[in-house]
């Protein structure tokens, strides 16, 4: 019985420092190796690994097994190549020595990979894995920081933004105060992780996504929502234009009720209008309406109205407009009426609009 003692060199480290080609057996070659890497670079951690490769081999012909050591170096051009490579060597020392279990020898996580496919091959009884004390937390940083680095979507959300934050750091300090240049910095980092805490890259992908499929789908709604969104935009300048009418000095509750006041009626507009795109295509689509998109445009018209109603009556009860038929208690209780009834009326064209579509059905069917 022939127990494999090999150490693990997945990058090559070794093999490339004392210039020879794996994979290295026997005691003698090994310590051999052991100076040729130590003379290359002392603080290497591939000393101590072929070191602890040779005690262990020692101790096991010391019980009188049969051991035989050996060195395997992989690939430092990529993972797969270096695994393949081990692969071989593997391979190469079963049809060689014909061992029946092995002893894998490892200095770090990276090394530990290649155990499995050891494993896979022969039969591994143990895992030595050889750390450095004094280095052992310098070691583990530095796997965690390589790992972090070699993470795509770790590094565009975490260092993309603390590089930009750091280079604006003295472009802010040379024109603002050091209070204001950090504020920025922080409201700048702050608005990158809640960016990315929100999930906002995956909404706008989402909308990008939606937006694509509406123009080469050909739907009504890609009309309307762009009138939509002109109304919007037109309806947001008259609510802007009818605050500044006010002269600027009314309190901020009376402004907003101002701006709500003139926007609405722009604003319900584009609603029901990208309401009706939906319920067209819904129509053209499915040739039948679910109640939900029947009852849309009314019922935000119906909204609209009311709440026109209502910024009215805050508006103009503190505005002079001359003489008016009704007081503003009287336009309000108008506006409301009118709202109720729009949204009867998309009650009633709702259920017409059911019946009819029932009735279609039942006519196909007989």
């Amino acid at each position: 019985m022939t127990t494999l003692v090999v150490c693990v060199d997945r990058d090559n480290d070794i093999g490339r420092k004392a210039g020879v080609t794996p994979p290295i057996t026997g005691w003698e070659a090994v310590r051999s190796l052991v100076i040729d890497v130590g003379l290359a670079e002392p603080e290497a951690t591939g000393v101590n690994s072929l070191l602890e490769s040779l005690r262990v081999t020692r101790e096991l012909r010391d019980e009188g097994e049969e051991a035989v050591v050996a060195v395997l170096s992989g690939s430092s051009e990529n993972a797969i190549t270096a695994d393949r490579a081990i692969a071989a060597q593997v391979d190469t020392l079963i049809e060689r020595y014909e061992p029946t279990q092995s002893i894998v020898v490892i200095d770090s996580v990276d090394d530990e990979r290649v155990v499995p496919i050891i494993e896979s091959r022969l039969q591994v009884d143990a895992v030595d894995r050889v750390i450095v004390r004094q280095t052992r937390d310098i070691e583990s940083t530095y796997y965690l920081l390589k790992q972090f680095l070699a993470d795509e979507e770790l590094r565009t959300t975490v260092l993309v933004p603390l590089g930009i934050g750091l280079l604006l750091i003295p472009i802010l300090l040379f024109w603002f105060s050091p209070a204001v240049a950090l504020g920025g910095v922080a409201a700048l980092l702050g608005l990158g992780v809640l960016y990315k805490g929100l999930g906002v890259d995956e909404q706008i992908g989402s909308i990008s996504e939606w937006s694509r499929e509406l123009l080469y789908s050909g739907r009504v709604a890609v009309v309307t929502y762009v009138a939509a969104l002109g109304l919007t935009v037109v309806g947001l300048f008259v609510g802007a234009l009818g605050v500044s009418e006010t002269g600027g000095t009314d309190p901020g509750l009376f402004a907003v009720a101002a701006f709500v006041h003139h926007s609405i009626p722009w604003l319900a507009l584009a609603a029901v209008t990208a309401g009706t795109g939906r319920l067209l295509d819904e129509l053209l689509v499915a040739e039948t309406v679910q109640t939900p998109y029947l009852n849309l445009p009314f019922g935000l018209l119906s909204v609209g109205i009311v709440v026109r109603g209502f910024t009215g009556y805050v508006f103009e009860s503190q505005l002079v407009v001359g003489s008016a038929v009704l007081t503003p208690a009287q336009r309000l209780v108008c506006y409301i009426i009118a709202g109720v009834v729009v949204s009867l009326i998309g009650v009633r064209v709702t259920t017409l609009l059911e019946q009819w579509t029932m009735r279609g059905a039942v006519d196909q069917q007989n």
